[in-house]
């Protein structure tokens, strides 16, 4: 199913939220993800289904100034 993730369309496998991330090699805890602008805790990924043309925002912390 084709969706966007951080503004790239792009074809996914993954049904679910937390399948997305093993998919795309995401290891951690330590970012944060938005589904259609809504930011989900991380105790709903799992749970979270995903359907073509979703949204999704993967965003993870940088340091510097």
């Amino acid at each position: 199913m084709r969706v966007i993730i951080n503004g790239e369309e792009r074809e996914i496998a993954a049904t679910r939220l937390d399948a997305l991330l093993g998919e795309l090699d995401f290891e951690g805890t330590h970012f944060a993800i938005a589904l259609n602008y809504d930011v989900l805790p991380k105790s709903r990924w799992a749970a979270t289904t995903l359907k073509a043309g979703d949204e999704i925002e993967i965003i993870t912390p940088r340091q510097g100034g």
